[in-house]
């Protein structure tokens, strides 16, 4: 084969496992991970070839760890640019604006409809596919950054608490914008007319969550 015959070859292979990507992304976000097959994934992808997923990512966790890795590269960027503009900042707000802001950024960029807020939302739930966003997640250099600066900025919270609202920050991120996703694919009215809007008064929420008072278990 030619030099120009492998270079369309492999073209046609990108954008096939881009159609793959964006087929399984919306079919697991609006119905669920394991009520989706394979074979319904390559038909909406229009894949003549019912084992094009298998083909192209292997099994269903090795697709939908791709779908998380194509979107946290993204969402990787715009932390980036948060954590270069605050630098070493003494103010929760700017820690927790760089959890927040970045992935709303991102749905904002994909325009509308999207679905990976739901798909998110559809994976942390599922116990045999948390691991995966977990894992990626942990993975992100910028996201440790953002930790340890949080973590400066409330060194008198004690570390049971700390994990307990980490945990129910976590939530209300991947929750709220699943809802909000939601509402915008069926054209429900939201509270917030934008994206960044929306990640403001989540990040009102999530500052006052850090710093509200801890009542002393009995």
């Amino acid at each position: 084969m030619t030099m120009a015959g492998k270079a369309v070859r492999a073209e046609r292979a990108g954008a096939t496992r881009e159609s793959i990507l964006a087929a399984a992304e919306r079919l697991f976000a609006e119905h669920g991970v394991f009520a989706v097959s394979n074979r319904q994934v390559s038909e909406a992808a229009g894949q003549g070839n019912n084992a094009a997923v298998g083909y192209h990512f292997g099994t269903k966790t090795d697709l939908v760890r791709a779908i998380v890795r194509k979107n946290a590269e993204q969402i990787e960027r715009v932390r980036l640019q948060m954590l270069a503009e605050i630098g070493d900042s003494s103010n929760v707000r700017d820690w927790v604006a760089c959890l927040v802001r970045p992935s709303a950024e991102h749905l904002a960029a994909l325009g509308n409809p999207t679905w990976y807020a739901r798909f998110g939302a559809q994976v942390m739930t599922d116990p045999a596919l948390r691991e995966i966003m977990v894992a990626e997640s942990l993975t992100s250099p910028s996201l440790h950054q953002v930790l340890d600066g949080l973590n400066r900025c409330l060194p008198e919270l004690p570390v049971e608490v700390r994990v307990e609202r980490g945990d129910m920050a976590r939530q209300l991120m991947v929750h709220m914008y699943a809802e909000r996703e939601r509402a915008l694919a069926e054209g429900t009215p939201t509270p917030r007319s934008n994206w960044h809007d929306a990640a403001t008064g989540l990040i009102d929420a999530i500052v006052g969550l850090w710093l509200a008072p801890v009542t002393p278990c009995p």
